[in-house]
């Protein structure tokens, strides 16, 4: 991107100075415009665009001096932000389209069973209520129909749902229960697994038993929870669509590949039309196209545009997820504390045969194992391996995708083999980290920024997680407080973030503050639970997100030395839970090896 902009701002200038006839060493660029140093003429950039177009773009343009900057690196005003507070911004669930309809569609409480039949007799005589027909969606490699009531508002939509008569064939889906789940989880941790990497020789290791420590990570399914409901706006005309929505893949809403909606809906990619409004949160949920899907298939039953929205209840129940995931880890010390060796078998669904018809069942989901293998400890003998455990629920990433919850697993068990050791977490860390890299650069920032070696009061412990995966790294140190009536309150947390390069910081602040809180919902609120095939969960009632009064202090830290790139949106999630469990058990004693917990001993 700098290389763009500094030779388009090497076309503008030489377009300004053919204009004027005079040196192109006497112009420069600022503030939208080019300036004449001699005569303090001006031209904006707009006004050269046609002049600039007929010059052919440098291939190596100088670069600003980094210390030059006035825009990188430095706080802006996000200009969304006054839109967003006065209201007046635009959101999916916002499109008015003239003459709209509204719709809701009964979708089967249990995931997987196909519709056998309905009567509508009752529904088509509320008034308001305009038609009564069958939609589907997808949702990657499912197909799920449903019955789309459409009516002059939501409110009549809603209401004449209740009337809708309806017969589903559950196919024995309704036996589906979160708990027999989990043990089936824990009875596939006995198998092998597919390897997915391998260092030294883990089978050649011997060691004392009293050597090896075992443990076993549980996470479960969330739902992603974004503050904006799904909702969709479209209107057929012909063999065109149009569409009004909020979703994390516009590219793939009008795209031409394969895999992109048009074949889905039986519309020519050149024929759709996406109107693509502010996003009321998406955290890998809108980057399923089944909700517009649904609605263009809702807009074939009627002339008008038809605006779908789903209740809170229909977001929570329906899915995709974030699958559960369980972790069997085992770690080998030598006498003098050092790592010798390492294991971690994940044990999920397979996000990518729940996307892709075409996947191999039989290979390791690289998905399901994110991060493991990218963390920069210096093990000798190391292997990751995968089982797959199979699920008939759609899933699909969640912030930070897989790392929110192998991280979990793989950071707290490092804490466990360092007091195993007897040594310090933090330092134990760092022995593992002989080579230098952004990871240990990420870890010795912590330990400074969180003075580690000061003792804190009794009752209080301090706690570090790192985690590197594709959106990025990150780390953090969390503080807790243990009371004496067993509740514990997260006093503070201090994250470090490696960029790499900073565009607005103030940006960079606000996800990271963002993705902690997520992840603090996610340690104490999370968890979808299915009962009978039905998830037992309906809105934020039974399933909240963290209030304002739990936020701990957050105080982030910004690492860019003109390094690699990296991500900003997720970095900050993975760290927290074992940070967190970490500190929790320097407070106490007590070791959470399963989420969602309760912040109490």
């Amino acid at each position: 991107m700098r290389k763009v902009g500094a030779a388009a701002r090497e076309v503008l200038i030489k377009a300004a100075a053919k204009t004027w006839k005079v040196l192109e060493s006497e112009c420069f660029a600022q503030s939208g415009s080019i300036l004449h140093a001699p005569t303090q003429r001006k031209l904006s950039y707009g006004s050269l665009i046609e002049e600039a177009a007929k010059l052919e773009l440098p291939e190596n343009p100088k670069l600003k001096d980094p210390k030059d900057f006035k825009i990188l690196g430095k706080m802006s005003k996000r200009p969304d932000i006054p839109l967003k507070t006065n209201g007046s911004a635009e959101f999916g669930i916002d499109a008015m389209v003239p003459g709209m309809l509204y719709a809701v569609v009964h979708r089967s409480p249990v995931i997987g069973a196909t519709l056998v039949s309905y009567d509508a007799t009752e529904v088509l005589k509320i008034p308001g209520v305009v038609k009564v027909g069958i939609a589907e969606r997808i949702v990657g490699v499912y197909k799920y129909t449903g019955v789309a009531i459409i009516a002059t508002s939501y409110w009549v939509a809603n209401k004449a749902k209740e009337k809708l008569m309806i017969h589903w064939d559950n196919h024995g889906f309704d036996k589906f229960n979160t708990k027999g789940y989990e043990a089936h989880l824990r009875t596939l941790a006995t198998e092998p697994g597919i390897v997915e990497k391998t260092v030294g020789h883990v089978d050649d290791v011997s060691l004392p038993e009293d050597a090896y420590l075992e443990a076993f990570y549980e996470t479960p399914i969330i739902a992603h929870h974004a503050l904006e409901p799904l909702n969709c706006t479209a209107q057929i005309k012909g063999d065109k669509v149009e569409i009004w929505t909020s979703t994390q893949v516009s590219s793939a809403v009008t795209g031409k590949g394969a895999g992109d909606m048009h074949a889905q809906i039986g519309f020519a990619p050149e024929n759709i039309t996406l109107h693509s409004l502010f996003v009321g949160g998406g955290f890998g949920r809108r980057l399923s196209m089944d909700y517009i899907v649904e609605a263009v298939n809702v807009a074939k039953l009627v002339a008008q545009p038809v605006k779908v929205i789903w209740s809170r209840e229909d977001c929570t129940q329906q899915g995709p997820f974030r699958p559960m995931t369980f972790s069997k880890l085992k770690g080998g010390l030598s006498a003098e504390g050092k790592l010798i060796t390492f294991e971690h078998k994940v044990i999920s669904p397979s996000l990518q045969q729940s996307r892709d018809i075409t996947f191999d069942p039989s290979k390791v989901d690289l998905a399901m194992m994110e991060g493991i293998s990218e963390q920069a400890y210096e093990i000798p003998n190391m292997r990751n391996s995968y089982v797959r455990a199979d699920l008939h629920i759609p899933i699909s990433p969640w912030r930070s995708v897989t790392s929110s919850t192998v991280s979990f697993a793989q950071e707290s068990f490092i804490d466990e083999l360092a007091y195993k050791a007897k040594k310090d977490p933090m330092d134990f860390r760092l022995e593992l980290l002989n080579k230098t890299s952004d990871f240990k650069k990420v870890l010795l920032k912590l330990k400074q920024l969180s003075n580690w070696e000061t003792k804190l009061p009794k009752g209080s412990g301090r706690g570090v997680a790192v985690w590197e995966f594709f959106a990025g790294l990150g780390g953090q140190v969390v503080e807790v407080t243990c009371h004496k009536d067993k509740t514990i309150t997260v006093d503070r947390v201090i994250a470090v973030i490696d960029l790499g390069e900073v565009v607005n910081p103030d940006n960079v602040i606000n996800q990271m503050e963002g993705s902690i809180i997520m992840g603090l919902g996610a340690v104490t609120k999370g968890g979808i639970n299915f009962v009978n095939g039905k998830v037992a969960e309906h809105n934020f009632y039974d399933s909240p997100l963290v209030r304002i009064n739990e936020i701990p202090k957050i105080e982030v830290h910004i690492l860019a030395d003109g390094g690699k790139v990296k991500g900003v949106g997720e970095p900050g999630l993975p760290p927290f839970a074992p940070a967190l469990a970490n500190a929790i058990f320097a407070a106490s004693g007590k070791r959470f090896r399963k989420l969602p917990f309760e912040l109490k001993l």
